[in-house]
């Protein structure tokens, strides 16, 4: 099995390179521009039927691969591409990232009073193939008011992030209760993304 210096991360996520480097990888980023005419090569829009855990292992899939053929475009150190993608599903109904402020209010209002899931999936390409995890965890709202929904919305967490909020900011104050993987919430399943690069020889195990 091939050990490999560092890896690359194809993602401008902060929270994923926090917690990678918590788990003690080198990496490097590698920022992919979504859409086809964006150097990533791919659109993350849902599929029509498309179910939120399918629709999350299908974007970090292809956003490995784009990161992969990327660096061998720019013809960059073969390292292996470490991709994620989360989404909140609420039953079988994918709650993206919201369009404007309106957009977030109303994804929020869905999600007061009531348990979704968030899913996360991981893939690594590497020159022997593709390789890949998730994590699903429950997570439940408190009862809201409109007023404090827009409070929390003004606040500026919702934009960018699945679901409109983000579970390490103050949206933790009307979280009732999370089952599952807290770092998943946040972007990146901590031990199942340690578990995927630990069978890869690309991170080693605690003594």
């Amino acid at each position: 099995m091939n050990t490999f210096k560092s890896i690359y991360l194809a993602s401008r996520s902060t929270q994923r390179r926090d917690l990678l480097s918590h788990m003690g990888v080198n990496f490097e980023t590698l920022v992919l521009r979504e859409g086809y005419k964006g150097d990533g090569g791919f659109d993350e829009t849902p599929q029509v039927s498309e179910r939120p855990l399918e629709y999350v292992k299908r974007v970090a899939k292809i956003k490995a691969i784009a990161g992969w053929e990327l660096s061998q475009r720019r013809q960059l150190l073969s390292y292996p591409v470490l991709a994620a993608d989360t989404t909140v599903g609420l039953g079988d109904y994918i709650l993206g990232k919201p369009k404007d402020q309106e957009d977030a209010v109303e994804t929020i209002r869905k999600l007061a009073g009531k348990s979704h899931f968030v899913h996360t999936a991981v893939a690594l390409k590497t020159g022997d193939g593709i390789f890949e995890t998730f994590s699903s965890t429950e997570v439940t709202f408190s009862h809201l008011e409109d007023e404090e929904i827009r409070r929390y919305v003004a606040l500026g967490e919702s934009y960018g992030r699945a679901g409109a909020y983000a579970i390490q900011g103050k949206a933790n104050i009307f979280t009732v209760n999370i089952s599952g993987s807290y770092s998943g919430v946040v972007g990146l399943p901590v031990y199942e993304t340690s578990e995927l690069l630990k069978s890869r020889g690309l991170l080693a195990k605690v003594a």
